[in-house]
């Protein structure tokens, strides 16, 4: 696993390494919707953007995170973020997570789109042996949508983080495998191709 910057092209979707460029628009998203105020994701407020970017890049650089601002293939708008997290390259492991739409693109291709790419780089460039995804277990339009791109539920994590407002949630740990891949990839380019 070579894990360094790179932009993921579709059709619909780019995925760009996270940049100071990207703030000002991933601001106009996370207002879409007032991300920051839903208490089971961890969405910054538009005035810790800096910070968030700073975090990011200090994950990069130990090897543990590849952040991705999600733009709108052609207008360039955009739309949010989602990010490789605990990238084990010894394991051939990784988490997609940390991912955030503007509302007025929530339940569209964009996500369905994304993770398409990303899974697509995880399994067939990095070579890959598990995908995991970690959800709140209140959330139940990521549990959803995590679902519907293949992933299997393995369990709960109980007590397993403290919410910015202190609650101890609960998370759902999702996989999605390599043996699993091929079937998983067909079903999304269908969804893809149908939308």
């Amino acid at each position: 696993m070579k894990v360094e910057n790179v932009v993921l092209q579709g059709r619909w979707v780019r995925l760009e390494p996270l940049a100071e460029e990207h703030l000002s628009g991933m601001a106009a998203a996370i207002e879409d919707g007032t991300l920051w105020e839903i208490p089971f994701t961890i969405v910054p407020h538009p005035n810790d953007l800096p910070q968030f970017l700073n975090d990011a890049q200090s994950a990069y650089a130990a090897g543990r995170d590849l952040a991705f601002a999600t733009l709108d293939a052609q207008s360039g708008q955009v739309l949010g973020s989602t990010r490789f997290r605990s990238i084990e390259t010894r394991h051939r492991r990784v988490e997609i997570g940390f991912t955030f739409l503007a509302a007025s693109r929530q339940r569209t291709r964009v996500n369905t789109e994304a993770k398409f790419l990303m899974l697509s780089h995880a399994f067939d460039v990095w070579g890959c042996h598990r995908v995991e995804f970690v959800t709140d277990e209140r959330n139940a339009s990521s549990r959803a949508a995590i679902l519907r791109i293949g992933a299997r539920e393995e369990g709960i994590l109980r007590n397993h983080m403290v919410m910015r407002d202190g609650y101890v949630r609960n998370s759902v740990l999702y996989s999605l495998i390599a043996s699993e891949w091929p079937h998983a990839k067909d079903a999304l380019i269908a969804k893809l191709l149908a939308d």
